[in-house]
């Protein structure tokens, strides 16, 4: 089949949408269909901008390129669902959350007057009625397709996506804990640096990404005295990341809501527990409370008691042991069947 990956490229960013497109591509020319991926920038500051791309999305004629016909295209982000195609898939990742879930609060760009809760309106029309149009429908995680259900009233199966990275094991448990989510808030690794002067001596924290918040973090660390016991990496390549997660003693991912969460299916790869929090989203799926990790309020005191629960080595090894069984069924096999079973 000739298929093309529609993708929403935020200039300048890349993260785990990309990620999943570039292992899509991949996954799909290794068995034998031709492939592109058509990105078109977003931007909604101002918030007019996500109506404008939406636009831009059903003006293009992808039902064709020079004379060959394109068999299918492939939907992930908002508004790829607006093209006018006859057979469109989606695999999403998640609508634009500002205007859904994340509305009302400091992650939403809409203001509350009249022009921006317009904006609002019709952001949510194209997704009701471009999305409906999509079959067949997958969502990343029960909680993306939940999202969908709840706000647009349409229904979509669950499809997770493969562990990303290869060669994770877990190799040794040294004490050290691992960090690996991007430096912004919503991502809440501020809330372990909090907590680290009350972890045990013998553990250190790894923080490996970049970010918004990484200059105020750093300084925090600084002023709590904790440059020796909390070290700042920054972007690794993905041999270091590997050999980090597979000689970690623990995990910690704790994002607002997550759609998905790669972090956490390569740390279960990589057989290592995973620390997070009970409002944390798509890692919930596959992480609970003494299953594969530790729940906990993000506290100071609640998280550096969850932490040094696994002080002792012979505990994150239980707790994470059952994980790489977990994500080995992830396949692009899987994924690619489902996408195309239309």
């Amino acid at each position: 089949m000739n298929i093309l990956i529609l993708g929403t490229q935020v200039p300048f960013v890349h993260g785990g949408a990309e990620v999943l497109v570039d292992g899509l591509a991949g996954a799909l020319s290794d068995r034998g269909h031709r492939v592109d991926v058509v990105q078109l920038p977003l931007a909604w500051n101002p918030v007019e901008g996500l109506l404008t791309t939406a636009l831009a999305w059903r003006m293009l004629d992808l039902k064709t390129s020079n004379g060959v016909q394109v068999d299918r295209v492939i939907c992930t982000k908002y508004p790829t669902w607006a093209v006018d195609h006859p057979r469109k898939a989606m695999w999403l990742v998640h609508q634009h959350r500002q205007a859904y879930d994340l509305h009302g609060g400091p992650l939403s760009e809409f203001t509350p007057d009249n022009s921006a809760q317009m904006v609002r309106k019709r952001v949510i029309d194209i997704d009701r009625r471009a999305i409906a149009e999509c079959s067949p429908r997958y969502g990343i995680s029960a909680n993306v397709v939940g999202r969908l259900k709840k706000y647009c009233g349409i229904d979509a199966g669950v499809l997770y996506p493969p562990v990303p990275k290869l060669g994770l094991r877990p190799d040794a448990f040294d004490p050290f804990v691992l960090s690996v989510a991007r430096l912004d808030a919503a991502k809440r690794v501020g809330q372990l640096v909090d907590a680290w002067s009350r972890v045990d001596d013998s553990l250190t924290l790894m923080i490996v990404s970049d970010g918004p918040e990484r200059g105020r973090l750093e300084a925090e660390v600084r002023r709590r005295g904790l440059e020796e016991r909390v070290k700042f990496l920054g972007r690794v390549d993905d041999a270091a990341l590997v050999r980090l997660y597979n000689t970690c003693r623990a995990v910690y991912y704790a994002p607002v809501d997550e759609d998905y969460g790669y972090a956490t299916v390569e740390a279960l790869a990589a057989g290592k527990p995973v620390i997070t929090a009970p409002d944390s989203g798509g890692v919930l799926e596959f992480i609970g409370n003494g299953l594969r990790g530790v729940v906990t309020l993000l506290t100071p005191e609640l998280l550096a008691h969850a932490v040094n629960s696994l002080v002792d080595e012979m505990a994150a090894r239980e707790l994470g042991e059952s994980g790489p069984a977990l994500v080995a069924p992830l396949t692009w096999d899987m994924v690619v069947s489902h996408l195309l079973a239309e």
